[in-house]
């Protein structure tokens, strides 16, 4: 064996056993930095990424899970490593979380949260566990992103790149956002697996369109679009992609695996939909407020629909993943990544409203330009390869700086998790609800639609709106007020836009709690005048 052999070479997968052993540990290490920053602090509060959403999600697992316990029940022990003591259940606790459970809207299959819900009942309630989820679901479809990858850049699946991979791998696991995202109590994390997974099976069943991929595409791509409706886009994008760039329109309709594929693909969200539009009647009123045409024709839209991608994705990794796609693409993986691109292009202009004040409705972008960056990557470690070819001390030190690199990225981004601990907001929430002692009957100027207080502090509250939205404020207060205890105000910055507000309840309420952050008005001892 002569000594080019034994050069390092991270872009040949069929070559010696020495390149194979080196590409796959650097591609291990990805994984392995991407599973710390994603299993650290599992058990921080679900208020870093959207606590909105994440919360939503909480608050019905909570709530399905509350739904198996007795009233004043022990509480099934938390394993010793997750230690926390044995409980109880009082009966006004499960009477809130079962009400809250039944008062929050049903959109897409609650499947995370009666998985959540389950492991409740082994291991008691305990956000690590849904945190812990949707990372494993993210660290599941990282692995189709390296075969993927591989493939598109080959165009065979005999001679994948591992420079390609390696790349692709990095984008997708250690993005900021990604990290953050992918460990959130949403069905996104899972929803972005399968789609991955149904590209590299749809992708591989282009090119071999045999029964074993219809049945591993048709199953993915179905699944997918079962966990968030939305996932149909990518879904149908990535076949048209698979089917254009390999077989051709005409004739992929004579294949009867065609046929399997899209019957697979469109059981479990068709049965869904006809459950629950039909049978059930809870996604009737849910599509009414997705679709907004008319803010097509308004400039500022696409300014905020860039924002919010910016934000997933920085601008220039979005310019590198098109100039990949552009110049270093073969021809059947440029079709195939161009109906990607095309299919969220169309997906943002129907979820207009959604795609340009959610960020988190763009991450399916994150494993687009990951595998979009392929082509590129693999033609730089192809140059990087032919300049160090016959000198090992060069590659040694490529080889380091590429570790070390992934390393301080990783210790970067684990630094500003811990930095920014949520804890002491939750320990707030409750101590909010702990000064009403958890009583109905309360209105609230608070912000994230009450969820925290909902959740951290077992309180449910009537929310009072913010100022553009008051047309009559002496009718608004009657009404809201007039079978209400308490009044509780978080939001200050919206407070102090409300003057009406701030001298209704100063001139005729007592002061009933008052702390960092909070005040609460008592609604029921009304000064005498």
């Amino acid at each position: 064996m002569n000594k080019a052999q034994n050069t390092f070479h991270p872009d040949t997968f069929s070559g010696n056993l020495k390149s194979k052993i080196l590409g796959a540990f650097i591609l291990f290490f990805l994984l392995s930095a991407g599973a710390f920053l994603r299993f650290n602090d599992l058990s921080a509060p679900l208020l870093d990424f959207h606590p909105t959403r994440q919360l939503f999600g909480a608050i019905k697992a909570r709530g399905i899970y509350y739904q198996t316990l007795s009233e004043l029940a022990p509480v099934p022990a938390i394993v010793p490593v997750l230690a926390g003591p044995q409980g109880t259940v009082p009966a006004w606790q499960k009477d809130l979380a079962v009400r809250q459970y039944a008062s929050e809207a049903t959109i897409e299959p609650p499947l995370m949260e009666h998985i959540t819900a389950a492991l409740y009942s082994r291991f008691g309630e305990q956000t690590a566990i849904p945190r812990a989820l949707s990372a494993s679901f993210w660290l599941i479809g990282a692995l189709f992103v390296i075969l993927l990858s591989k493939n598109l850049r080959s165009g065979s699946m005999t001679h994948p790149s591992w420079g390609a991979s390696i790349a692709s791998l990095a984008f997708y696991l250690l993005i900021p956002y990604a990290v953050t995202a992918s460990r959130s109590f949403q069905p996104d994390p899972l929803m972005v697996s399968l789609i991955v997974i149904f590209w590299w099976s749809i992708e591989n069943w282009g090119r071999h369109p045999s029964w074993k991929w219809t049945i591993i595409s048709g199953v993915t791509g179905g699944l997918a679009v079962f966990v968030k409706l939305p996932a149909a886009f990518f879904v149908i994008g990535g076949a048209i992609g698979a089917i254009m760039a390999h077989r051709g329109l005409v004739q992929s309709l004579k294949l009867p695996q065609t046929w399997g594929l899209v019957l697979l693909g469109f059981l479990p969200p068709a049965a869904y939909l006809y459950y629950g539009i039909f049978m059930n009647g809870f996604l009737g009123q849910q599509f009414g407020s997705r679709f907004y045409p008319e803010m097509w024709i308004d400039p500022f839209f696409y300014l905020r629909w860039f924002l919010k991608l910016e934000n997933v994705a920085n601008v220039l990794w979005i310019a590198l993943a098109i100039t990949s796609w552009l110049f270093f693409a073969s021809k059947p993986s440029k079709i195939f990544l161009a109906s990607l691109w095309t299919a969220y292009l169309i997906y943002g202009m129907t979820f207009a409203h959604h795609i340009s004040s959610h960020d988190y409705y763009s991450l399916p972008m994150i494993p687009i330009i990951a595998i979009s960056l392929a082509p590129l990557a693999a033609e730089m470690f192809a140059l990087l390869q032919s300049k160090l070819k016959g000198s090992r001390s060069l590659q040694a030190i490529s080889l380091a700086v590429l570790l070390i690199t992934i390393s301080l990225i990783s210790i970067d981004q684990y630094i500003t998790q811990r930095t920014n601990d949520f804890r002491p907001q939750a320990a707030f929430w409750a101590t909010v609800s702990n000064a009403t002692n958890h009583q109905p009957g309360v209105v609230a100027l608070t912000t994230d639609y009450a969820y925290p207080l909902a959740y951290y502090g077992w309180q449910n509250a009537e929310l009072w709106p913010l100022a553009p939205d008051i047309l009559n404020f002496d009718r608004a207060f009657a009404r809201l007020t007039k079978t209400k205890s308490y009044f509780l105000i978080t939001d200050f910055d919206e407070y102090d836009r409300q003057p009406n507000l701030q001298k209704q309840l100063a001139d005729n309420y007592p002061v009933l709690a008052q702390g960092k952050g909070y005040i609460i008005f008592d609604l029921l001892h009304p000064f005498k005048k």
